[in-house]
């Protein structure tokens, strides 16, 4: 019984030693703890969120109001519930999840590319070809109001993937700070007058009027042309003309027809009554319009 406690401890005793002996091989190298960023969602705080983005086109040239051009090179943030909103006018506008998911959404609801006009008036702008939305891309529309400064008031998705924007600012309070007709030069100027005049003597239909109204708007550059470009004919010497030009002259000679055809009936004493005889328009007028005249609406320092 001795012998054999006596050996035991003789063993435990050789184990301890070995165990003293090997340790400064064992544990002189130290554990490495590795520490990388992680690099989704907003727990990265070394990749911008907008650095992702890629736009698919470029933003159209900045047009409109002089008044609302101090606006490009800003922009304009809204929160709302887990996303926030950034919109860059005559640029573009994005869309971040706020959320520490690794694959929070981050994207670009629209580029800037043209104004919507109704009644003669800028009412928004709209921001298409923004990322893709299964089989269509991404657009907004954003609504121009008045509001005591220039902030986004307001976000909705009225059908999938179209998106909706209220645009508060001081630079549309003016009643006629949004009018087209004085942002345009005098030659487009002109050009309008003439369309009116046509449309007044029912020398054109509503259908005309409103496409010659889009031509002059898009030589502009409120709106994005909608023409195909044609290679120029070099076999042919002849000049030719945009749908307004011949327009105003079939108007002129249609205008001398007339003329012509009431003095000879005024020669042979025949009666006759005609609305552009009671009244001698001219081929420019002026048109007295809320909606076409106006000042500028130019507010200073308002920003």
């Amino acid at each position: 019984m001795y012998y054999t406690s006596t050996r035991i401890l003789h063993l435990l005793w050789i184990c301890l030693l070995c165990l003293t002996l090997l340790s400064p091989y064992s544990f002189a190298g130290k554990m490495k703890i590795v520490e990388e960023p992680n690099t989704f969602g907003l727990n990265n705080p070394f990749l911008a969120q907008g650095s992702r983005l890629q736009p698919k086109v470029t933003p159209g040239p900045v047009s409109g109001p002089a008044h609302l051009r101090r606006l490009a090179g800003k922009c304009f943030s809204y929160i709302e519930s887990t996303y926030k909103y950034e919109f860059c006018p005559f640029h573009n506008i994005t869309q971040h999840e706020q959320s520490f998911r690794w694959n929070a959404y981050s994207g670009i609801l629209g580029i800037w590319q043209e104004w919507e006009i109704v009644n003669n008036t800028f009412l928004a702008m709209w921001m298409r070809e923004g990322d893709a939305c299964g089989n269509k891309n991404r657009q907004t529309k954003v609504i121009l109001t008045c509001g005591g400064s220039s902030k986004l008031a307001q976000v909705s998705e009225p059908t999938t993937c179209v998106y909706s924007l209220s645009f508060e600012t001081p630079l549309v309070c003016h009643p006629h700070s949004l009018l087209v007709y004085p942002t345009l030069s005098d030659k487009l100027q002109m050009e309008w007058d003439e369309v009116e005049q046509a449309r007044y003597e029912n020398l054109i239909t509503e259908q005309g009027y409103n496409n010659l109204l889009r031509d002059i708007f898009e030589d502009a550059g409120f709106l994005k042309s909608q023409k195909v470009k044609e290679k120029p004919d070099i076999t042919t010497t002849s000049k030719t003309h945009d749908s307004l030009q011949k327009c105003n002259q079939d108007v002129r000679k249609q205008r001398e027809e007339i003329e012509r055809l009431q003095a000879l009936l005024t020669q042979h004493n025949i009666p006759h009554e005609s609305k552009a005889a009671k009244e001698k328009i001219p081929l420019s007028v002026t048109v007295q319009n809320q909606h076409l005249r106006g000042d500028n609406g130019l507010i200073v320092d308002v920003l």
